[in-house]
């Protein structure tokens, strides 16, 4: 059994996991972290500080402001983290490469099973298209109230084809006003925001004559907290160190 305590329980993806779980074999919630109250059948703590339940991994669906009295409570207790906060500073992403070197750490902008396939696929794609002179442009769109732009998703997108393609490439934000042909070596990347969309990310692929899409849709919020829920039982145990979705998917 993999006892768990989720950072943000009141939250949206707090109450998918609290779902999920309560239908998953060999998984339990063992506490609650939140602001906001919450009825619940475990107990709930307003502050990580105050929570001494004992629990073999942290799932962290928050916001980023919170996310360095987590990597102390995690380095603290020794326990594995699974972190799902995005829009993290330098700073924070500094304490968390830190924090790797005692606990493991899986950080994620995105835990779709499907999302971290695609990003297998685009890097695939870009190493082959590249060299044929195809452009390649990022569009994401997400619900009215998600603050950040563009989403962690789309930059760990596009961060893992610049990466195949040796960093060569820069992020292009807006075209207002630059009144000039696109450069080979930039790469767009759009947001859109409206209605209560979850999630969808299309990766471009345009060449002379002939286009490639790639496209993941995210139909529900539940998506995420099946990966969390995966994550989270694959980390348990684990030696120090930093893990990705992508060894999730292979183990």
């Amino acid at each position: 059994m993999t006892n768990v305590i989720i950072h943000g329980i009141a939250g949206k993806m707090g109450q998918a996991l609290d779902r999920i779980i309560s239908e998953t074999e060999d998984i339990n919630i063992a506490a609650g972290i939140d602001k906001v109250s919450v009825e619940a059948t475990y107990p709930v703590f307003t502050d990580i500080s105050e929570c001494d339940v004992p629990a073999d991994v942290i799932i962290d669906f928050s916001i980023a402001a919170a996310v360095p009295a987590i990597i102390e409570y995690a380095e603290a207790k020794k326990l594995p983290l699974v972190l799902c906060t995005t829009g993290l500073s330098d700073e924070t992403l500094a304490m968390v490469d830190k924090a790797s070197k005692t606990i493991p750490i899986l950080r994620s902008a995105n835990m779709s099973l499907g999302i971290n396939l695609l990003i297998d696929l685009v890097k695939q794609a870009a190493e082959v298209l590249f060299a044929s002179d195809f452009d390649i442009e990022i569009v994401e769109k997400h619900h009215n109230q998600k603050a950040d732009a563009p989403s962690g998703t789309a930059l760990a997108i596009a961060d893992a084809i610049n990466e195949t393609l040796d960093n060569k490439l820069g992020y292009i934000y807006d075209r207002t006003g630059r009144r000039q042909a696109r450069d080979k070596y930039e790469m767009g990347i759009h947001a859109i925001r409206g209605g209560t969309i979850p999630g969808d990310h299309d990766v471009i692929f345009a060449g002379k004559n002939e286009i490639l899409e790639i496209n993941h849709k995210a139909l529900s919020r539940d998506i995420f907290a099946v990966g969390a829920v995966k994550a989270a039982m694959f980390l348990k145990g684990k030696a120090p160190g930093m893990y990705s979705m992508n060894d999730v998917i292979k183990a």
